[in-house]
């Protein structure tokens, strides 16, 4: 069922304008089952945008390099984190790290995120869910941190073709892997607190 509500607005880094952007939007919860859930609407000329074509479904790298979306989770407290890809094409990656931009090594695959995107006239939409096996080991009693981010490619703008959007940009260029980034803190599935 297609998500309608999308309650946090992602920002363009100032160093990175996007005039044929209008908006990009996002939402993310835990459900009852552990899992995480997240969508993205992005809103603009369609037409002037790169907007990767279907595909396979299936991880691939460097999804990054075109437009995509992207969520970047962690424990509270723990500088561990996760990385994950999402292109509307239907590909998708995951990377882990023991700390900022430190890569770690995994030693089992994560579960394939389900993915659909609709793109119409004016605007992208993608959803998410991430099984909560391949979120952190601890997540399932643990806050989670989250950092949501989009990469938007643009077919003829002067100024550079990439713009990067996230709910906060904490340094002068563009930098997703920033801890405080991820300013989106989501608790425990079923704790009301």
């Amino acid at each position: 069922m297609p998500v309608t509500e999308f309650p946090l607005t992602l920002l363009c880094h100032p160093a990175t304008p996007a005039p044929v952007v209008r908006s990009v939007e996002a939402r993310a919860e835990r459900t009852a089952s552990g899992d995480l859930a997240l969508a993205y609407r992005l809103r603009g000329d369609m037409v002037r945008l790169r907007i990767p074509p279907p595909a396979t479904p299936g991880r691939a790298d460097g999804l990054w390099e075109h437009s995509c979306f992207e969520a970047f989770i962690g424990i509270a407290g723990e500088p561990a984190y996760l990385e994950f890809n999402f292109s509307p094409s239907g590909e998708w990656a995951s990377y882990a790290f023991n700390a900022y931009r430190q890569p770690a090594a995994e030693a089992a695959s994560r579960p394939a995120p389900w993915l659909t995107a609709r793109l119409s006239a004016g605007r992208l939409e993608l959803e998410v869910l991430i099984a909560a096996a391949a979120l952190p080991a601890k997540a399932a009693a643990a806050t989670l941190q989250v950092g949501l981010a989009a990469v938007v490619e643009a077919t003829d703008v002067v100024d550079g073709s990439h713009s990067y959007w996230a709910l906060h940009h904490p340094a002068s260029l563009p930098d997703f892997h920033h801890r405080d980034g991820f300013r989106l803190e989501l608790a425990p599935a079923g704790d009301s607190a």
